[in-house]
């Protein structure tokens, strides 16, 4: 009996809830947009979805051991996520969890506590192009993705990219003012997959591009790991000497 894949959507869920125009542009909020585009690509999937507001902001222990994968946007409200629900996500991400990082998210509390880098990025803020090139075309993440994805409005993210040296470098974007930027990069950390990937602004319906949510499937498929049991990494310590010890 083949397991399905369980995925948590989170969203923080200010924009849509504060702006008509991101409302009116996704009107089931970002997490809603995503989850139905990965409801359509994982056929069999448990997707669930989880914001803010909620309680324990959606993510108690019980979701996350129920959770393969879990995808994280956030923007304006990175302050508001409990440091005690930062730090468990992190204890399921090392201990085997799949975290996807979308667009702002790179500034989250679990992205930069997981890389331990500031992930500070330039910027600039207006209806760019954007061309996301694969640059491993092998990978998993990029099987079916056209080279380049065309993205006629987005905002631009582009270098020094502050953090950690990528083990894998799957996407790269170029923009109109002639910016690059990593925008699609994994880690590993204790047992956990992390994928990045910097194409979601919410001024901009990026979310409903086919290849986005492409790209968005495939790195869940990637991120997990169903048949790996979930446990923390140990902490190995060396044993006192016998001269060191009471008597």
């Amino acid at each position: 009996m083949t397991v399905p894949l369980r995925v948590t959507v989170w969203n923080e869920n200010v924009h849509e809830t504060t702006e008509p125009a991101v409302a009116a542009r996704y009107p089931e909020g970002i997490h809603g947009a995503i989850a139905d585009g990965l409801a359509e690509r994982l056929p069999g999937a448990e997707i669930r979805t989880a914001t803010l507001e909620q309680p324990e902001h959606g993510l108690t222990e019980e979701v996350l051991a129920a959770t393969d994968v879990l995808t994280w946007w956030g923007h304006v409200a990175h302050d508001r996520v409990s440091d005690e629900v930062v730090d468990r996500v992190r204890r399921h991400v090392q201990g085997g969890m799949g975290l996807l990082v979308l667009h702002s998210g790179h500034y989250s509390k679990i992205f930069t506590t997981l890389l331990g880098t500031t992930c500070s990025l330039d910027w600039r803020n207006g209806e760019d192009r954007e061309l996301v090139w694969t640059v491993a075309p092998t990978h998993p993440i990029a099987e079916g993705v056209p080279s380049p994805i065309v993205i006629p409005q987005q905002e631009m993210y582009g270098e020094h990219f502050d953090i950690p040296a990528p083990d894998e470098l799957v996407f790269i974007s170029s923009f109109s003012g002639g910016e690059v930027f990593r925008s699609g990069c994994t880690f590993t950390r204790g047992h956990g997959r992390i994928f990045y990937f910097s194409p979601g602004d919410q001024e901009f319906p990026v979310y409903h591009h086919p290849h986005v949510l492409r790209v968005l499937a495939n790195a869940t498929r990637w991120a997990a790991q169903p048949d790996r049991p979930r446990a923390a990494p140990t902490i190995h310590q060396r044993p006192e000497p016998d001269w060191f010890l009471d008597d």
